[in-house]
């Protein structure tokens, strides 16, 4: 087995969020791969929700600081870092007051999904892209979990492609059942690009931002798919198999750990098709 670098990026974890699919997934699988011998990094975003002293978060002076600009504004990038003493591996965290100090993750307290939750994927994304140059840390594999990192793979694989970090970074994105209602801002299209992406590439989601759009967009730039549920988005299911990518398909609480681990040594290796 090919000792590889793994980046996991998740939009949430356990226990820093509530039990889920989800983060239960993206607290155990880091742990069962850097138990499996390969080195691990892991981001999520520093909600507000997050409670900083029971959970022991501090922030990472050397890390923090860089400013970001969507749509025409200055955002400042702030790191934070906390540890599972257990697991013996430690969870990062992607912070800024505009985008994370509400008390609720992607919804408000009357369930509505806030208006903003796409300004707050472009600089999760690209905070954790940053974040990830200044440590100087090459991934192999970058495994991104729900919608909320469905733009790390157009930038990693367009503007970063150059980046001699990511020159040889493959992409895996897990689908879940996370799809949201409607669809994010309508300038959303307009906001992604940064040098290396253009209007084209991100035409899946210029006339509407919507959940299987996003994932769509997000399929276009993997090197490998995940189901992370059994019940998929029928359109998402028969566009992966259009799309001719490495899948790999739903696996259960039992056996997902090894089926994953398995799925990255096919993905660096180039492997076109699974074995049943």
């Amino acid at each position: 087995m090919k000792k590889a670098r793994v980046l996991f990026v998740s939009q949430e974890i356990t226990p820093y969020l509530e039990e889920s699919h989800m983060s239960t997934i993206g607290r155990y699988l880091p742990q069962g791969i850097q138990e499996r011998g390969r080195e691990i990094r892991t981001f999520m975003p520093k909600y507000g929700c997050i409670n900083e002293r029971r959970n022991q978060l501090h922030e990472v002076i050397r890390l923090s600081g860089m400013n970001m600009i969507i749509n025409d504004n200055d955002h400042p990038l702030i790191i934070k870092v906390a540890s599972i003493q257990s697991a013996r591996m430690q969870v990062y965290f992607i912070d800024n007051e505009d985008f994370f100090s509400r008390k609720q993750t992607l919804k408000d307290a009357k369930n509505k999904y806030f208006d903003d939750n796409d300004e707050r994927s472009i600089f999760f994304n690209r905070g954790v892209i940053e974040t990830v140059k200044k440590l100087g840390w090459a991934p192999d594999i970058i495994h991104c979990h729900g919608w909320f990192t469905g733009l790390m793979p157009i930038y990693i694989k367009k503007a970063f492609a150059d980046n001699p970090l990511f020159a040889d970074t493959k992409i895996v994105y897990s689908i879940y059942d996370d799809g949201f209602d409607g669809s994010l801002d309508k300038e959303f299209a307009s906001k992604i690009p940064i040098e290396g992406i253009s209007a084209k590439d991100v035409k899946h989601v210029a006339s509407d931002p919507s959940f299987v759009n996003l994932t769509k967009l997000a399929i276009d730039n993997a090197d490998g798919v995940i189901f992370a549920t059994e019940n998929p988005n029928p359109e998402i299911q028969k566009y992966v198999k259009k799309s001719g990518k490495l899948a790999l398909g739903y696996k259960s609480p039992e056996e997902y750990m090894d089926a994953y681990s398995e799925f990255y040594n096919a993905v660096l290796e180039g492997v076109e098709e699974l074995a049943e």
